[in-house]
């Protein structure tokens, strides 16, 4: 957008979440179900991460990397849904200009993070499958460990310079955002600069973390595909993609929607707006509620423990009646 000499430019104090438009009627109903999604994913990843924490025989490279995972899905619904709701329940839409830039830098965060998380556990069952031998002497923890850094290193530095980008742009139109949260290009199209820069560095962004993971997940895949295929016995082919079925449907879950949310924009004057609205709000929390349930029942280990734990829970209710 071009800026137009005749207009008054501001920096915004506070922007507007206007919620849902077009549901403004029944968003107390809305709202009901991005509260269950909520607390689902909050009671499911924090039980993942005590399970993971507690159990010794847990403290291995596929449990760690996913212990990352429900750490990153516990910050990115609670960055999101608490002001959603505050927004649906008690018509609380302000939010300051700091504030909605801090929301936004940790939506980016935590979303290109998880999406570093879901390639370093394609990598573990690559090495895991395909080098089954050097599993133990290649994925250390001390490995482990700089992995998880280079994931909140890489998250940081492609999300920052947004914050520099956003701050950098001038208003002269509306401060309403048309959504549930600040997102990135929601507030660059309310700007009346031109937005070439943060258009391209979006674009840069998005090549540079979710598509390019999306493609070493696929290559890493390929070749474990290659290794099971040669493997001598129908049973082993069976156990070896078990092992791999908890992550592709998380993966599938992830990158699905990351793709086709571009194309759907495009077809705005066809599909309601408060309907791309929705899944982009649900795009963003469905993963932290699915994730701890996908592993949970697909994962022996931790439904074995999950099990014993609502079983001790249940007989110490029983023995205090």
């Amino acid at each position: 957008m071009m800026p137009d000499s005749n207009q008054t430019f501001f920096v915004p104090a506070t922007f507007i979440l206007n919620g849902i438009p077009g549901t403004e009627e029944s968003q107390v109903w809305t709202s009901i179900p991005f509260c269950l999604i909520y607390i689902v994913a909050l009671l499911g990843n924090s039980l993942l991460l005590f399970i993971i924490g507690t159990e010794r025989s847990l403290h291995e490279p596929m449990y760690l990397f996913l212990s990352m995972l429900a750490a990153a899905d516990l910050l990115l619904s609670t960055t999101i849904v608490p002001k959603l709701l505050a927004v649906f329940w008690f018509k609380a839409a302000e939010i300051s200009f700091a504030a909605c830039l801090t929301q936004m830098f940790f939506v980016n965060v935590t979303f290109i993070a998880e999406s570093a998380i879901l390639l370093a556990m394609a990598f573990d069952r690559y090495v895991a499958i395909c080098h089954p031998l050097r599993y133990s002497t290649v994925l250390t923890k001390p490995v482990i460990g700089k992995m998880g850094l280079a994931v909140v290193i890489r998250s940081f530095c492609m999300a920052f310079p947004v914050v520099f980008l956003v701050k950098q742009l001038k208003f002269c139109w509306t401060n309403l955002l048309s959504h549930t949260y600040c997102q990135y290009t929601t507030i660059s199209q309310l700007a009346c600069d031109n937005i070439r820069v943060n258009f391209f560095y979006g674009v840069a962004m998005a090549i540079l973390t979710i598509i390019l993971d999306a493609v070493l997940i696929a290559v890493s895949y390929l070749l474990i595909l290659r290794a099971v295929v040669r493997l001598p016995s129908n049973n082993a082919r069976l156990k070896a993609l078990r092992t791999c079925s908890s992550h592709i449907c998380v993966i599938l879950m992830f990158y699905t929607p990351s793709f086709f949310s571009p194309s759907a924009n495009q077809y705005g004057h066809i599909i309601p707006g408060y309907i791309l609205n929705l899944l982009a709000n649900l795009h963003v929390l469905l993963p932290p509620m699915l994730n701890p349930i996908i592993y949970g029942v697909t994962t022996k280990e931790i439904l074995k423990r999950v099990i014993s734990m609502f079983y001790c829970c249940c007989r110490r209710s029983h023995l205090l009646r």
